[in-house]
C-alpha cells in the first residue's frame, strides 16, 4: 500500500496533466457556450500554473489550441497576442541589462556604492539594500540576488573575524570572491517548475564560533538582498515582469488608452513606493537581526574597528581588481543612460515629448513605443565594437587582423535570455483577448456589480491582500496574468477607474517575502544557507503587510493625478458600461466622478 501511494506522488504531474481536463469537462459539456468554454480554459491553465505540472510557458501555448477549436477566436488572432509591443518591451529591455551584466558593469557600481557607503552594521545593509534594488530596475532580481549575496557574506566574513586575524588586512585574495567567479555554476535553486537559478557558493567554513548576534546579522544581511531585489524591481516598467503584464493587459483590453501606462507615467507612481517600502524594510530589518543598539549599529564608539577596516578592504581589494573601466563598459554606460533619458522622454504626458514632436500621428500620439526604444539601443550595441577600433591581430594567426567583438553577440544573449518569459507573457496577452472575445469578461461584470456599494479603497485593500497571498506559492507573472482580466471587467462592472485596482494588485504581485519558493531571489538566499523557513516567513510577514499598506498609500495619494484616478475614464467606457454614464460612478475620492479622457 505505501509502494502504491509513493508511486502516485512519484507520478502526480502526470496524474494532474492526464485527469484534470477531464474532471473539468462537464463545465463546457453542460454549458455549451463560449463564456463557459473560455472558463474552462481559463480554470485548467490556472491549476496547471498553480500546481507547476507543465512548465509554465507550456501551458501558456494552449489557448492556441483551445480557443480555436472551441470557436472563440481565430488561430491567427490567438497568435498575434504572443508577439506584441510589450513582448518587444521586454526582449529589448532584457538585451541591455545582458549587455550590463556581460561587462560587468553592474558589479563596478555595487562595489563603488558600497565604498561610499561604508561597513558599519546599519549602514553596510543600507548599502546593500540600495545597490540591491537599483540594480534590480533594469536587470534580473536573480542576476542581482547572485551577484550580491556572495560580495555580502565575504564582507561579513571580515567583520566577524577575530581581530587577531591579519590575513585579509594584508590584501590576501579574498576566496569568496574567487568562487564566486568561477564560471561553471554547480549549484542551482530549483523554483518555478524544476528552471534552474544559479546559486553562489555556499559561505566559507568560518575558523571562529559565530555568536548569535554574528548568525542573525548574517541572516539580516542575506534577507536584505533577496527582499531589495524584489522591491526595486517595482519601481520600473521593465524591473519585473508582473508589470509588462498590466501594461501589456490594458493596451490589450482598453486599446483606445492612449498609452497610459508607459515607462515615465509608471516611474512616477512606482518609484516613490519603492523608496519608502525599501527604508520601511531596512528598519525593520535592523529591528529584527540587529537590535535596537543604535550606537553599536551605526558604528559609533569604535567598537570592532579592526574588523571593519579589513572588511572594507575587502570591497576596496575586489573594486581594484576590476581595474579602470574599458571602452565597452563606457559604451554600454553611455548607451544605458541614453536609453533611460529616451524612455522619460518619449511621452512624459506633462509636456510634448520627442515622440510626440517627430513621430506622432494624426492626434498627436507618439507613434514610437517603449519598445521601439528599447530595441533600437539594443541594436546599436550588436553593431558597436568592445574596443577602440584599430589594426589589431588575431593572436592565433599574427598574418590576419582581427576585428574586436560587439557589445553584444547573439551568444551570450541566447544563453541568457529567459525566453520562456516571453512566451508565458503572450499566453496571459491570448487568455485577456479571449475572455473579451468569448464574453466571458462582460458575464463576469454583471455578476460583480452589487460591488459597487462598497467603497473603492476596501475593494483594493481587499485584493492586494489576496495576490500577495495567492503570490506566495504561486508565480508572479501567473498570478498577475490570470487577476488582472477579472479585476478590469470588475472595474467596468462598478463604474471605477480599471487602473485603481489594477495597479496595486500588479504591485501586489511582487510581494513575496515569506516563503523560499515564491521568487528566485528568496531561493537563491535560501539555498546559500544559513536560513530557515520561520526565518524568512518571520521577516517576510510584517513586510507584506507593510508592501500592501505603502501600495495602498500610493494608490490614494500622488497616483491620482498621474492616472486620473477619480475618474471612470473614456477609454474604458463600452457597451456594457452604459450605466456609468451619467451616474455617480464608484469615487476612489470624496470629489464628483465624472468621465475622463
Amino acid at each position: 500500500m505505501i509502494t502504491c501511494w509513493k508511486g502516485l506522488w512519484a507520478y502526480r504531474l502526470y496524474l494532474i496533466v492526464y485527469f484534470l481536463p477531464i474532471i473539468l469537462l462537464p463545465l463546457p459539456l453542460f454549458v455549451p457556450t463560449k463564456e463557459a468554454y473560455c472558463a474552462y480554459s481559463i480554470i485548467l491553465m490556472a491549476l496547471f500554473w498553480c500546481v507547476e505540472a507543465l512548465p509554465l510557458a507550456v501551458t501558456a501555448f494552449l489557448p492556441l489550441i483551445l480557443f480555436p477549436m472551441m470557436g472563440i477566436m481565430d488561430a491567427s488572432e490567438v497568435c498575434i497576442e504572443y508577439l506584441k509591443d510589450t513582448n518587444i518591451l521586454f526582449i529589448g529591455g532584457l538585451l541591455v541589462a545582458i549587455a550590463v551584466e556581460h561587462w560587468n558593469l553592474h558589479k563596478r557600481i555595487a562595489l563603488r556604492v558600497l565604498l561610499i557607503i561604508g561597513v558599519r552594521p546599519a549602514l553596510l545593509m543600507l548599502g546593500f539594500m540600495v545597490v540591491t534594488a537599483f540594480l534590480s530596475m533594469w536587470i534580473s532580481n536573480t542576476a542581482t540576488t547572485a551577484m550580491m549575496v556572495p560580495i555580502a557574506h565575504a564582507v561579513l566574513e571580515q567583520l566577524h573575524r577575530a581581530p587577531q586575524v591579519k590575513d585579509m588586512e594584508k590584501g590576501d585574495d579574498n576566496p569568496a570572491f574567487e568562487l564566486q567567479e568561477s564560471s561553471p555554476q554547480k549549484e542551482v535553486a530549483k523554483v518555478d517548475n524544476g528552471q534552474a537559478y544559479p546559486v553562489p557558493p555556499g559561505p566559507l567554513e568560518p575558523k571562529t564560533q559565530k555568536t548569535q548576534d554574528q548568525i542573525r546579522f548574517s541572516q539580516g544581511m542575506s534577507l536584505c538582498v533577496c527582499y531589495s531585489a524584489s522591491i526595486g524591481g517595482i519601481a520600473t516598467l521593465t524591473g519585473t515582469t508582473p508589470n509588462l503584464v498590466l501594461q501589456g493587459q490594458i493596451n490589450s483590453l482598453f486599446p483606445k488608452n492612449a498609452n497610459v501606462v508607459n515607462f515615465a507615467s509608471w516611474f512616477g507612481f512606482a518609484f516613490p513606493a519603492m523608496i519608502i517600502l525599501l527604508l520601511l524594510a531596512w528598519l525593520w530589518l535592523q529591528f529584527l537581526f540587529l537590535g535596537l543598539n543604535f550606537r553599536k549599529n551605526f558604528g559609533i564608539g569604535g567598537h570592532a574597528r579592526d574588523q571593519e577596516q579589513a572588511a572594507f578592504q575587502v570591497i576596496q581589494e575586489e573594486h581594484k581588481q576590476l581595474g579602470p573601466m574599458t571602452f565597452a563598459e563606457k559604451a554600454v554606460t553611455i548607451l544605458f543612460v541614453l536609453l533611460v533619458l529616451l524612455w522619460f522622454t518619449r511621452e512624459p504626458g506633462f509636456f510634448p515629448g520627442w515622440g510626440n514632436l517627430a513621430f506622432s500621428n494624426a492626434n498627436g500620439e507618439s507613434l514610437v513605443s517603449d519598445g521601439t526604444v528599447a530595441m533600437f539601443i539594443s541594436i546599436i550595441m550588436f553593431i558597436v565594437p568592445s574596443k577602440i577600433p584599430g589594426l589589431t591581430r588575431d593572436p592565433e594567426n599574427p598574418r590576419k587582423l582581427k576585428a574586436p567583438p560587439a557589445l553584444l553577440n547573439w551568444k551570450t544573449v541566447n544563453e541568457k535570455m529567459p525566453w520562456n518569459i516571453v512566451f508565458l507573457l503572450g499566453g496571459g496577452f491570448a487568455l485577456a483577448k479571449g475572455s473579451e472575445q468569448s464574453g466571458l469578461s462582460k458575464w463576469l461584470g454583471d455578476k460583480l456589480t452589487p460591488l459597487q456599494s462598497v467603497s473603492a479603497p476596501a475593494i483594493a485593500l481587499i485584493l492586494c491582500l489576496l495576490v500577495a497571498t495567492f503570490t506566495e506559492c504561486t508565480s508572479n507573472v501567473a498570478t498577475t496574468t490570470l487577476f488582472l482580466p477579472i479585476l478590469a471587467s470588475m472595474a467596468q462592472a462598478i463604474c471605477l477607474h480599471p487602473l485603481y485596482i489594477m495597479l496595486p494588485c500588479t504591485l501586489a504581485a511582487s510581494l513575496a517575502f515569506m516563503l523560499p519558493v515564491a521568487t528566485p531571489p528568496n531561493a537563491i538566499v535560501f539555498s546559500f544557507g544559513g536560513l530557515k523557513v520561520s526565518d524568512m516567513a518571520r521577516a517576510g510577514f510584517l513586510l507584506n503587510i507593510m508592501g500592501v499598506l505603502v501600495i495602498m498609500l500610493a494608490i490614494n495619494s500622488w497616483s491620482i493625478p498621474i492616472f486620473n484616478l477619480n475618474t471612470f475614464p473614456t477609454w474604458a467606457y463600452s457597451k456594457n458600461t452604459t450605466h456609468c454614464m451619467g451616474s455617480q460612478a464608484n469615487a476612489t475620492t470624496p470629489s464628483p466622478t465624472t468621465l475622463s479622457p
